[in-house]
């Protein structure tokens, strides 16, 4: 949609009202829009990759903000729609089978950290993962309780699996993989991590693994 500057917006917070908690919206020419996706400056490509994704391939009505220290994605809202739903309806959440194979992927490597590693790190593990969560705010991901769910109950026994969206996973397989490699020390985890989703169905896997192949953050996994 737009490709903007700092200079060309105006970004303010409100309150969300449905939730406790502040979020960023971002004003432009009397439309407003809400903060999907941030990038460092030095993943310019893995932004403007994503962006073209959510607007080229899926229709999206998304501005990438350019700014000297950080690429950010925002997609359209109406703040007077703007309720328990609204924030998210411009991005639908992600292929079951894509969250399902992210959760297994994460969960294997949370196992190899208790098994290698040991209880200690592996706790560690759970506080870490759980501020990625925070801080991206993956829905139902807040409370420890629901952070060790995540990383316990097989997802393919869900009776409901989050309703996370594609940059949602984004985020998990860039943070997965840097938190790893903190752990292991190297990312010969990966390998170990990819083999989880042979859980899946064969068509899963090959959906899973063209979609790995496609995403920003996935290049780091294969």
């Amino acid at each position: 949609m737009f490709i903007l500057k700092r200079q060309d917006v105006d970004i303010k917070t409100m309150h969300h009202p449905q939730k406790d908690q502040q979020i960023p919206i971002l004003s432009y020419q009397g439309q407003t829009f809400r903060l999907l996706s941030v990038f460092t400056a030095a993943q310019e490509d893995d932004a403007r990759a994503l962006w073209r994704d959510l607007t080229d391939n899926r229709g999206k009505a998304c501005v990438l903000l350019e700014e000297p220290d950080r690429f950010s994605i925002w997609g359209k809202i109406r703040l007077d729609q703007f309720d328990d739903a609204g924030p998210d309806t411009g991005t639908p959440p992600a292929e079951a089978t894509y969250i399902k194979a992210c959760l297994l992927m994460l969960q294997v490597l949370y196992m190899d950290v208790e098994d290698l590693l040991g209880g200690k790190q592996a706790r560690q593990f759970e506080g870490d993962i759980g501020k990625v969560f925070a801080a991206w705010k993956f829905p139902q991901a807040v409370t420890p309780d629901a952070v060790k769910t995540l990383l316990t109950v097989d997802p393919l026994a869900m009776p409901q699996l989050p309703p996370w969206q594609d940059h949602h996973l984004q985020r998990l397989l860039e943070e997965t993989h840097r938190i790893g490699k903190d752990y292991f020390g190297n990312a010969n985890f990966a390998d170990r991590a990819l083999e989880a989703i042979e859980d899946l169905s064969v068509n899963e896997q090959a959906l899973f693994r063209r979609w790995l192949q496609q995403s920003p953050a996935g290049k780091s996994w294969v």
